[in-house]
């Protein structure tokens, strides 16, 4: 298999994962509504993930001794926790964000991270992008909003300016955490599982500190989140599958930033909305609309451009350079 072919594997994969996650979410309710702690999802996918690459790196080293690359640099490993400070930081302006504007108009803002990691992706880590790819990526945006826009709605995009200047805000943090990542990455051929440990481990420092200043802002009222039987209160065999696809999704992403780049996880992600939509109508009995179609339409025409190749424009110019090689 060649590496085009395996990164868009790994991609189609990421693609149905992050598509199943909020499937997986809605079925996890009893009654129509969560009976656990939706914050201990993420710490307990991040031990998951943490347990995962450490087994992972011990069987690698196990095989290869000399081709795995650790770096054990203090100055390097304090670069690791950057991605889980900026994430906090984007969290909370999700929070303020969604005071000024309602759940729609807030996911219609969302899809501006498609083309402020274009930018990142232009200014941080020094990629060129084609005219056919800032194309290409406007037309993600697009299609992904269109998907997302309900005719029914009048009050969409009706709200403050504070309420533009968050969402704004909120999608370059998105962008700047996933470009950051795929620097830190690809910063060193240090094995991936060991970058893993770092990433993961950080993870699952400041998951647990959120669920332990959560206890203290309801007195603990609850009991102790991070105690083993509480930290699964409520869980059930559903609740256990959205922890494990958001490990094995996690996994997917830090590869695709080691040996893909944060577009393809922009691609994977947005696609995945359409996908979950298009499951959606499937087993929940939903009529489609234009919308949808129109998004799913406009979406596809963007991926096809994004990995055009430029030099199919020019098939005769082509064929005389192969002709001037052969002479």
């Amino acid at each position: 298999m060649t590496p085009r072919y395996h990164k868009l594997m790994m991609a189609t994969i990421l693609t149905l994962a992050t598509s199943s996650q909020g499937l997986l979410t809605t079925a996890s309710k009893s009654n129509g509504e969560y009976r656990y702690n939706f914050a201990t999802v993420p710490f307990l996918a991040e031990i998951l993930k943490l347990v995962v690459s450490s087994l992972l790196l011990h069987r690698q080293y196990l095989m290869d001794p000399k081709g795995t690359h650790i770096t054990r640099d203090w100055k390097s490993a304090l670069l690791f926790p950057i991605p889980s400070i900026i994430y906090l930081i984007h969290n909370n302006v999700q929070f303020l964000t969604l005071q000024y504007v309602d759940p729609s108009t807030y996911q219609i803002l969302g899809n501006l991270k498609i083309v402020t990691t274009g930018l990142l992706f232009r200014i941080i880590l020094k990629r060129h992008l084609n005219r056919l790819q800032w194309i290409a990526l406007a037309l993600l945006m697009i299609g992904a909003t269109i998907s997302q826009i309900s005719c029914d709605k009048g009050s969409t995009l009706a709200a403050p300016s504070m309420g533009y200047v968050l969402g704004i805000i909120s999608a370059c943090l998105s962008a700047l955490a996933g470009v950051y990542t795929e620097k830190l990455m690809k910063m060193n051929n240090d094995n991936l599982y060991w970058q893993n440990i770092q990433l993961y481990g950080f993870g699952v420092i400041f998951n647990g500190l959120r669920l332990f200043f959560d206890d203290i802002n309801v007195g603990y009222s609850n009991g102790i989140s991070l105690w083993p039987r509480v930290v699964t209160r409520g869980y059930n065999v559903i609740t256990w599958f959205v922890v494990f696809n958001l490990a094995f999704t996690g996994l997917l992403v830090s590869w695709i930033m080691k040996y893909a780049d944060t577009i393809v996880k922009v691609y994977s992600t947005s696609m995945a909305m359409l996908v979950t939509m298009l499951l959606s109508i499937i087993l929940f009995d939903i009529s489609p609309n234009l919308q949808l179609l129109l998004g799913i339409l406009t979406s596809s025409i963007s991926l096809r451009l994004y990995y055009f190749d430029t030099a199919e424009l020019h098939p005769d110019s082509n064929k005389n350079s192969k002709l001037r090689d052969r002479i």
